[in-house]
């Protein structure tokens, strides 16, 4: 089963359907509503009052489930996983400023995920400063919960790569339109990654525990900027395929001049893909990803330094019709699939595979009143290994969420 999860995943790869039309770049005239993962930070619902500068938003997400593992269960669990608030305002003509603020887990955790001025010179040339929400893959730049029709974020994107990952930093932007074609790209320099990523509770390489780390707004371990850059080419008719690219220096190889260690660098490899059968208006949305981590030869081989995983989500509208008062409501089946190894390669002692594998398969049904709204309804089905690849912990069980805009 993981291996043909692997394979359909790569095959298809990413993310989203756009919303609302974006606002940076209205000033550019086309008849084509097609928007690009990039502009997944725009292409949100906002609420203006009279003459007032300022745009507000969000989105809310309350969700209730019932797994097991091996047959234990925590038995009946009601999460408000998060609530997320919108404050967007233009500056003056071609300076912009949008903010994204979350509180989760009933307020225990607040982050300020996305706080940037942009600048817009031309529509290829633009400029962005502030907390920027790094350009790897696609989910981590469409991550909100209304756009998706699976109560979880993907296994990938939270637990192999840091899901919502942001930085302090700057950097260029832009996209352009040429008949049925669209091209966007984006570059940014950052602050990175620290020594968590081989250093934490988990015993793993394990990217996500940089998140922990909110020092990171205000100085980097290394020193030295994080990289992130991506470029994007769609298609009317074909859809939209990304390539990005994040890495750097992680660790804190010198402290006020003196030498403590050699540079250690990670690299991330991404690719993302998203398409729209016509004549069925199936959504696909894919993104698989690799990582490459430089470990210190003196830690032991449970810390891996490559990963790979990924994620293939089918959507497909079953009925859309009047339905229960709503007068353009949809109703949809679909299935997420998705496959990590948090430690690729064999044991040096004996050239068995080392484990440390996860796969999922998790039908779903969702019922959409409006575009910004959703029902899910989710059934998990999860198999996941230990690095000595002993009989797998067997999870499952269903979750039921409502995600909106507001």
């Amino acid at each position: 089963m993981k291996q043909i999860i692997t394979i359909i995943i790569i095959l298809a790869s990413t993310l989203s359907f756009a919303q609302v039309d974006s606002t940076l770049f209205k000033r550019q005239k086309t008849e084509t509503t097609q928007q690009l993962n990039m502009d997944a930070v725009y292409n949100r619902p906002f609420l203006s009052y009279g003459k007032l500068p300022v745009s507000v938003g969000g989105y809310a997400e309350v969700n209730w489930q019932h797994i097991s593992t091996d047959g234990i269960s925590e038995g009946h669990q009601f999460q408000m996983r998060r609530m997320t608030l919108f404050v967007a305002s233009t500056i003056s003509k071609r300076i912009k400023f949008l903010s994204e603020i979350e509180f989760e887990e009933g307020g225990k955790e607040i982050a300020i995920e996305f706080a940037s001025l942009d600048v817009e010179f031309q529509p290829l040339f633009n400029l962005r400063g502030g907390i920027i929400m790094n350009p790897i893959g696609a989910f981590n730049q469409n991550h909100d919960g209304p756009k998706w029709e699976f109560t979880d974020r993907p296994i990938s994107a939270t637990q192999m790569l840091p899901a919502t990952w942001s930085n302090a930093g700057f950097g260029l932007f832009g996209k352009n339109y040429q008949n049925d074609w669209m091209f966007g790209y984006e570059l940014y320099l950052s602050g990175s990654f620290d020594d968590a990523i081989i250093d934490n509770e988990e015993s793993k390489t394990f990217l996500p525990a940089s998140k922990n780390n909110t020092e990171r707004f205000e100085e980097s371990a290394s020193g030295t900027p994080l990289t992130t850059a991506k470029i994007a080419i769609r298609n009317k008719y074909f859809g939209e395929i990304g390539l990005s690219y994040m890495g750097g220096i992680y660790n804190t190889f010198q402290e006020d001049g003196i030498v403590l260690d050699g540079k250690r660098r990670l690299n991330v490899f991404a690719i993302d893909y998203t398409t729209t059968i016509p004549k069925t208006n199936t959504f696909i949305t894919g993104e698989w990803a690799w990582i490459n981590v430089d470990v210190p030869e003196t830690y032991s081989q449970q810390y891996g330094n490559k990963q790979y995983g990924g994620f293939l989500d089918i959507v497909h509208p079953v009925l859309k019709r009047k339905m229960l008062g709503w007068e353009h409501a949809v109703l949809n089946l679909a299935c997420r699939l998705e496959y990590v190894d948090w430690n690729v390669g064999t044991f040096k002692e004996t050239g068995g595979n080392i484990g440390e594998e996860i796969w999922s398969v998790m039908p779903a049904v969702s019922f959409r009143p409006t575009p910004q709204t959703v029902f899910r309804l989710n059934y998990r089905i999860q198999r996941q290994t230990d690095i000595l690849n002993n009989a797998p912990e067997k999870t499952g069980g269903f979750s039921f969420g409502i995600s909106s805009y507001f």
